[in-house]
């Protein structure tokens, strides 16, 4: 007799059957040489959840995955789902203590790894000994002692896995980057997931005949499920490319009429920048969404002007709520620029003081959220639970205000709020300041440690190509519109910022690297 449970069920391999059903020639993926219809990538998907069946996965473990964009990367992803195994995707720039910690908490029973990336996954796995196998890249294709290769979980068997599976399943644990010392586990169920997916569908206005680039790393929730799982979902169509930069991303636009794109601001403003901007045929691309950082008002009305049949949403969110969480339309774009708009279809959202009350619209709080795509947990840490879910809200960690119709607009971290003599100074506020002056391609403002103002407020400023700028130029311009304790009390000029591969400035980096750049001085 079949369960129940089977008859109802809704788990992130049922969507990709059920795809492959109405549309098995429809083109699934592209990525590189490698071309699958839904009826492939979904026969792949079921021949490797038998793979790693017979390679000792069952239900319910953990299999992490420690690579680029790849074809390899995605089919894993829907395979693990299908067996009812857990997926851990780790940050594949993570040094090797670092991964150890996440194969080791996490209790991996299994590593698959790119060649890059096989010397730091085989190092990190020696403590715990997870099962390696190794994903084919041009850094190293075949597997060497201890490796099983990727073609060997390939099995010939193409009937559905039996196995007992529940919608509420754990279908992923993710590690957030957080401050802290050790990442958080955020527990994911199958759910929660496409609850998300739903919320993306609808307020993404995401549709089958989509054509999206899949660029930014899939490690992260982000690419991972605001846009390659509601792409399998309503049956689109995608390309997958490793890395987002400007020589790889604007041909791939012309070549595949691609009509999507996801990048945070950083990405955009490198495509903004490039010489190929202009020589590209962007025409097909009629969706543009950003996200993971706050989008410079300035660079949203350059965008506007130079992409102006494309459509743009400000997609805010974090992990934990898998991830999407509030949505700004694109016909909100103009008149609530800088805003990371309203909840998402499926979220609820608040802001909120110290004391749990809702702020007035003036006034600053934190950012609660209730939504059935929230986390089940932080793995194995009953505490930050608590924390996380105190008074019966997801605590975010960010800080906004909201104004009376609910548009939210981000102010900051509560990590990058800077308190210089005692005032709060918003980094977020300086930066879209120093935006102002043409001659800036990008800026992070960041608190360093000062030996009167205790914390100070620091800008590190990046010029445009072929422009130059000067710390002066930047401090009178601040002068000119902040409030005096607002304005930087130093200003370096670098080539570049420190950025993870989703694009996200690394402002921890730049605390590290400038965090004596203060200590001498003795202005008050």
């Amino acid at each position: 007799m079949t369960a129940p449970g089977v008859i109802h069920r809704q788990t992130l391999g049922d969507l990709l059957r059920r795809t492959a059903a109405r549309w098995p020639e429809k083109q699934a993926l592209v990525c590189g040489d490698t071309r699958w219809s839904y009826a492939e990538f979904d026969r792949l998907c079921t021949q490797l959840a038998h793979g790693l069946s017979a390679h000792g996965i069952a239900a319910g473990d953990r299999v992490a995955l420690l690579s680029r964009n790849s074809q390899h990367f995605a089919a894993l992803r829907f395979a693990i789902a299908r067996l009812g195994a857990v997926l851990v995707p780790i940050n594949f720039m993570l040094n090797r203590e670092e991964v150890a910690y996440i194969l080791g908490h996490s209790g991996a029973s299994m590593l698959c790894a790119s060649g890059e990336f096989a010397e730091t996954g085989a190092a990190a796995a020696g403590a715990t000994s997870p099962r390696l196998v190794l994903l084919p890249d041009d850094a190293r294709a075949e597997p060497g002692e201890g490796w099983t290769a990727f073609v060997d979980l390939v099995s010939d068997t193409t009937r559905e896995p039996d196995v007992e599976l529940s919608s509420d399943a754990v279908a992923q644990i993710i590690y957030t980057s957080g401050t802290e010392s050790r990442p958080k586990g955020a527990v994911l169920t199958h759910s929660a997931v496409i609850w998300q997916y739903v919320s993306c569908i609808v307020d993404g206005d995401m549709r089958p005949d989509d054509v999206i680039l899949h660029a930014l790393p899939l490690y992260h929730c982000a690419q991972l499920d605001v846009f390659l799982g509601p792409m399998v979902y309503l049956g689109a169509s995608g390309v997958i490319v490793s890395q987002p930069t400007p020589e790889v991303v604007l041909p791939l636009v012309e070549q595949h009429r691609i009509t999507s794109f996801f990048a945070p601001p950083t990405v955009w403003i490198s495509l903004l920048r490039s010489p190929l901007f202009d020589q590209t045929d962007l025409s097909s691309l009629t969706k543009g969404y950003y996200g993971a950082a706050i989008m410079p008002v300035e660079v949203l009305a350059e965008l506007g002007e130079r992409l102006p049949q494309t459509r743009f949403w400000n997609l805010y969110g974090q992990t934990e709520i898998a991830p999407l969480a509030t949505v700004l339309q694109p016909s909100d774009q103009v008149s609530k620029a800088g805003s990371a708009g309203r909840a998402a279809l499926n979220v609820e959202t608040r802001v909120i003081d110290d004391d749990g009350r809702e702020v007035a619209p003036v006034e600053t709080g934190e950012i609660v959220h209730r939504s059935p795509q929230l986390l089940s947990e932080y793995y194995n840490d009953a505490e930050r639970t608590a924390e996380a879910f105190a008074g019966g809200w997801f605590h975010s960690g960010d800080l906004a205000t909201v104004d009376e119709n609910g548009y939210i607009t981000v102010v900051d971290r509560k990590k990058d709020m800077i308190k210089s003599g005692g005032e709060n100074v918003a980094s977020r506020e300086v930066e879209e300041t120093i935006y102002g002056l043409a001659s800036v391609s990008e800026v992070a403002v960041i608190g360093l440690p000062h030996p009167y103002w205790i914390e100070a407020v620091v800008a590190v400023v990046v010029p445009r190509p072929g422009q130059t700028v000067s710390a002066e130029d930047v401090t009178e311009h601040c002068r000119a519109h902040l409030a005096g304790f607002k304005v930087p009390k130093q200003v370096v000029i670098a080539d570049t910022l420190p950025k993870n591969p989703s694009g996200k400035v690394l402002k921890r980096a730049l605390r590290q690297t400038h965090t004596r750049l203060l200590e001498n001085d003795t202005s008050h």
